[in-house]
């Protein structure tokens, strides 16, 4: 198997800096909540979202600046929580070198362009210095022991994702830093479910010197993290793989949905192994950047919702292309991640063949990704226009594009394309066939489309790079506005189409493959 992707799928979450190529609460408080309303029509339980009305309300000028990478730890800090229902508390660990912090939570929407809301800030707070992080040996799984410094209550707090400011107050720290957490959705019945991520967060998160790519003294891959945990601060800004690979996506979404009364709820991949029920109903379940760290379950949950007639959307490239398990931490439930790469290296390679974590498509029990997402995943980095294959396809409705029109820049710095290989999903129709160079090899990169008996559509776009075209101004040093209305009105096509129902009914995959003669994969083994 030719190894075409020699460094890691990814590397470094695609930037380790911004953009897709660059025990008891000591206190508890409510603070103030400028602006804050339940979110919801009348009668609708406190939290429940109403896009709408929600987007309607003044944003935060200005919410963003002054945010430091960290890496001088002047002020960090990770909550006991990956999501809560409105109204459930969380708890923050903070540690700083200031002698008070604030923290102010910011909902991600669209709120006129300024992207968030301030929905809640607490009072001036003790700030403390922490204890140093632990390594755990053999498998260097960084940990903390922190005293909680918070206890947060998000009574009202509409539905969505949220990130939580960290501000000092007094002393010589120079910036901010954020800590992400989902107010995420009772029900998803009827609804457009956005997904955070969470999981591909943690596997690229270096904080204390290791992650699932690399650590130690030298920094290789030989001494990576096998095993890494939730109980520590994210690294750089505190949501370096949200904002790259998310936010602009939920930006696009909400504003489409308040202006075409969408109905749309939040979870998280984590959701999806622990919460398989809350899927039900789902008019869509919506992937929305880099999704590459899936559990048996999580992989499991999505195929019954796919088989249910629920529409998948994936919007990144590399999607469940890696194997995780999870373990319980002092802190919670699931909130430690397992993935060793290699089967050799992992004992459960032994016990129980079917659940060691090495890739989806490599032995044991060998799963490629493209079962579910359509497409497979081949090499990183990359870099190319989007050509046009297909466009009679309703998902390019609007866009005026001919076939071989090519959009600059929209396909890296992963990408995905349609093969060969029985694992290959049929009907399926590719949107756009874009020729590319990575790691010195020729090949393509393909958005597709594919339907199933459900009535189910499900759409990859077989590019890293989509989500950066969604808000106008996003990786301009690599596209140009016409590859940014293209991506907008192929994504408002969808949404639409996904949120009216099985998209398959509607809209059955015509395939196309004996016209597009696809290549059988060449592997594209990632460490």
């Amino acid at each position: 198997m030719l190894l075409l992707a020699s460094a890691a799928a990814c590397s470094g979450g695609g930037s380790k800096h911004s953009g897709p190529d660059n025990g008891g609460s000591p206190g508890t408080t409510q603070g103030s909540s400028p602006g804050a309303s339940p979110g919801g029509p009348t009668g609708a339980p406190a939290g429940a979202l109403n896009v709408a009305t929600e987007n309607a309300q003044p944003g935060a000028p200005g919410w963003n600046k002054g945010i430091d990478s960290g890496d001088d730890h002047g002020i960090e800090g990770y909550a006991d929580q990956i999501a809560v229902t409105s109204g459930q508390s969380f708890k923050l660990y903070v540690n700083t070198a200031a002698p008070n912090f604030t923290a102010t939570a910011y909902r991600i929407g669209y709120y006129g362009g300024t992207q968030a809301r301030q929905v809640w800030k607490s009072d001036p707070t003790p700030g403390k210095a922490q204890p140093k992080f632990t390594v755990e040996s053999q498998v260097n799984t960084v940990s903390t022991k922190w005293q909680p410094s918070l206890t947060v209550t998000t009574n009202n707090w509409p539905e969505g994702s949220y990130l939580i400011r960290l501000d000092a107050v007094g002393g010589k720290v120079k910036g901010a830093r954020f800590v992400p957490i989902t107010v995420k959705s009772t029900s998803t019945a009827g609804k457009v479910v956005l997904i955070n991520g969470v999981t591909t967060w943690q596997a690229y998160n270096s904080y204390g010197g290791y992650d699932l790519y690399s650590g130690g003294p030298k920094n290789d891959y030989a001494n990576r993290a096998r095993i890494v945990s939730f109980d520590r601060p994210y690294d750089t800004t505190g949501a370096d793989r949200f904002q790259t690979y998310e936010q602009s996506s939920i930006v696009f979404a909400e504003k489409l949905a308040a202006s075409h009364n969408l109905q749309l709820a939040y979870a998280t991949d984590l959701d999806l192994h622990e919460d398989p029920g809350l899927f039900q109903g789902a008019r869509a379940i919506i992937s929305l950047g880099h999704d590459e760290y899936y559990s048996t379950q999580m992989r499991q949950t999505l195929t019954q919702a796919r088989d249910a007639g629920t529409n998948i959307a994936f919007l990144g490239a590399n999607a469940i292309f890696r194997h995780i398990r999870f373990q319980d931490s002092p802190l919670g439930k699931d909130r430690i991640q397992v993935d060793y790469k290699d089967a050799s290296e992992d004992p459960m390679h032994v016990t129980n063949p079917a659940e060691s974590t090495q890739d989806w498509r490599n032995p044991p029990d060998p799963r490629p990704e493209n079962v579910l997402t359509g497409v497979f995943y081949e090499c990183n980095p990359a870099n190319a226009n989007m050509v046009v294959y297909d466009p009679t396809s309703w998902l390019l409705a609007g866009t005026g594009a001919k076939a071989g029109q090519s959009f600059k820049g929209l396909i890296g710095i992963e990408y995905d394309r349609v093969v060969s290989d029985s694992t290959t999903p049929h009907p399926i129709e590719a949107l756009t066939h874009s020729p590319i160079t990575c790691m010195g090899k020729a090949s393509y990169s393909d958005s597709a489309y594919y339907t199933v008996p459900s009535g189910a559509g499900v759409f990859a776009t077989g590019t890293m790079r989509w989500n950066c075209a969604l808000v106008s101004g996003g990786c301009t040093d690599k596209m140009d506005a016409a590859a940014h209305t293209f991506a907008q009105q192929v994504t408002q096509n969808m949404l639409l189409a996904f949120a009216a129902g099985p998209a398959g009914q509607a809209h059955p995959a015509v395939d196309n493959t004996a016209r597009l003669k696809p290549a059988p994969s060449r592997g594209g083994v990632a460490p």
